[in-house]
Order: structure tokens, then C-alpha cells, then sequence
């Protein structure tokens, strides 16, 4: 309950000989990430079994031990908890796989402040969420544009919170992505490799830059099927950079169809967007493949492409 401790009593044995205080304790507690032991000690929360405050993370663990860790409460989320419809693929008591439709917004920010995906979050794992970094919040790792559609995890407390970020940060998750390009791509498969940073001259973009002014982004790209004027690809990402693969297939003539900032149909393809009022840039995050932070399994999830590109592609069909 908010206000109140939790006591956690952890009893070492033979395996943490050795091991730092703070490591040994998060081998122990599979709920909080080794960070989050660190600020425990050091805000006097962890005790021996004779009462006294161990202050140290770095000290060496000597079982037997018996430990006990208070851990606060954690703090609402400034955000509201709305009840909004969430296709979930895949949920445990660690983590949440979210199938987000095309139009809805991530992270609550200026200007949609609600109606977000972490609002829709925050009530339906309301009383699971142990805390990232002490406020009950889903722990969002990685984001996908707001008129992007597909998948996308969320950690439920620290441990996963952590664990699954150790992955995003070795390029380790297994991230593809289904795209309309306009033209044909040639070669018919292919890999860009092209620094990525802020527009020089629109901060609201992303463009293509020196690679010691942007940051490192590659992605491996093939076809799926000619259509006509376009093409079905499919992208892996080996990184994770804002509007990555919309930027990457702008570089090489082939902007993704629908898309409003970086790339314009012409002519008949624009007559079919049109007509058929599609306004979004044609990106699907259809497959999610990443190792469980807590239990050590393999999961890979997809997911089909929604009706709005399905019934795109059936029209532009050789």
C-alpha cells in the first residue's frame, strides 16, 4: 500500500560467497534490477539479521545471511489511468507485449496529455506495477511513432525494466518491420548504413548526417513483394533511432508510402492514397523477438499487418 514498506527477508546462501552486496541481492530478488538494490543500501534500507544497516553495495556477501530489505511504496504516476481498449499479445507478471494501433500516441507529452498508451497501461496493470525507479509506471524501453502501428513491450517493475534495456542497448532484440516503400529498391535487397541526427534546418526531423555528428544506425531491408509504384519490404533494425527506417528509405529514393514528412507520392499512387484517405506513413512493427530479463526464455511474437495497408496492398497488387 502507498506510504507503507515493503519487507523483503532474503537468506544467502553458498552461491553469494563473494559476490558484491548489491549483485547478490539482485540475484536473489527477481522483481528489483541491481540499480535499484544500490539505491536501497545507500539509503539505509537493507539490514543484517542483527538490525544493523548494511551502507555499502560494493561489500562482499558472506552466507549464511540473512537480509532484510525495506522498500517504499512506490509513488503514483503523475500520468491518469484511463481504461482504453489494448490488444495484448503476450503478458506475464514481468513484462506486457502491446499491439498499438496506427494513431495512438506512446508517452503522455504536450499536447496528448491522455488517450495515450501508457495511460491505457496504468489501468489495466493497476496493483502490478512494482515500481521503475521507485513510481508505479510501465517501463517503456522503446517507442514507435504515433502513426506507426505494431508492437511494442513494457516492463511491469524494475528487474525486466532493466534487463530488457541491457537489450536495446546491444542491438540484441530481433525488430522487423513491414513497409510500403514508394518505386522499386535496388538493389531488391539491401543494407543502409547512415548516421542519424536532428535536421539542420527542421528540428523536428530526423535526416541523414556526418557519422560524427549523429548517431550509428543500420538497417538490413528486402523485398517482399513488387506492387505497383511500391514496393512491400520488410526492415530488421540492428538500432533503434527516432523514425529510423522512414529516414533510411527516404536516403535511398524509396520514402515510405503515406508518409507526411518524409516523402510524397506522385502520380497514379497518390490518386490511390487519396481515394482511399490513407494519411500515415506505411510502417508495421510486425515481429518482436527478445530474451525474458527474468526467466532467460526465448520470445518472439507477431503480429499481421492491419486492415489499412492489407487492403492498400490488395489494390496496388501487380
Amino acid at each position: 500500500m502507498l506510504g507503507d514498506d515493503e519487507i523483503l527477508t532474503v537468506t544467502l546462501g553458498d552461491t553469494a560467497a563473494g559476490l558484491r552486496l548489491d549483485r547478490a541481492l539482485a540475484e536473489a530478488l527477481p522483481n528489483l534490477s541491481r540499480e535499484r538494490l544500490k539505491s536501497l543500501i545507500k539509503g539505509g534500507r537493507v539490514v543484517d539479521a542483527h538490525g544493523a544497516i548494511l551502507w555499502d553495495p560494493a561489500a562482499k556477501a558472506a552466507p549464511p545471511a540473512t537480509i532484510e530489505i525495506r522498500v517504499p511504496a512506490a509513488l503514483p504516476a503523475h500520468n491518469a489511468a484511463q481504461d482504453l481498449d489494448l490488444v495484448i499479445v503476450y503478458e506475464d507478471a514481468h513484462l506486457i507485449v502491446i499491439d498499438k494501433p496506427a494513431g495512438m500516441v506512446v508517452h503522455p507529452a504536450a499536447g496528448n496529455l491522455d488517450g495515450t498508451m501508457v495511460n491505457a497501461l496504468l489501468h489495466h496493470c493497476a496493483g502490478q506495477l512494482s515500481g521503475i525507479g521507485g513510481v508505479a509506471r510501465p517501463g517503456i524501453v522503446h517507442r514507435i511513432d504515433k502513426d506507426t502501428s505494431g508492437l511494442i513491450v513494457a516492463a511491469k517493475h524494475d528487474k525486466a525494466h532493466e534487463g530488457l534495456a541491457k537489450q536495446f542497448a546491444a542491438h540484441s532484440i530481433d525488430r522487423r518491420y513491414l513497409a510500403i516503400a514508394t518505386g522499386r529498391p535496388m538493389p531488391a535487397n539491401g543494407t543502409v548504413d547512415a548516421a542519424l541526427g536532428r535536421s539542420a534546418t527542421n528540428r523536428k526531423k530526423m535526416a541523414v548526417v556526418a557519422a560524427g555528428r549523429g548517431k550509428h544506425a543500420l538497417t538490413h531491408y528486402r523485398t517482399v513483394e513488387p506492387l505497383r509504384g511500391a514496393t512491400l519490404i520488410e526492415c530488421r533494425l540492428e538500432t533503434g533511432r527516432t523514425h529510423q527506417v522512414r529516414v533510411h528509405m527516404a536516403h535511398i529514393g524509396h520514402p515510405l508510402v503515406g508518409d507526411p514528412v518524409y516523402g510524397r507520392a506522385r502520380k497514379p499512387l497518390s490518386d490511390v492514397l487519396k481515394a482511399r484517405n490513407f494519411a500515415r506513413q506505411a510502417l508495421h512493427a510486425a515481429h518482436l523477438g527478445f530474451i525474458h530479463p527474468v526467466t532467460g526464455n526465448r520470445i518472439a511474437l507477431d503480429s499481421e499487418l492491419p486492415a489499412d495497408m492489407r487492403e492498400l496492398i490488395d489494390e496496388l497488387r501487380v
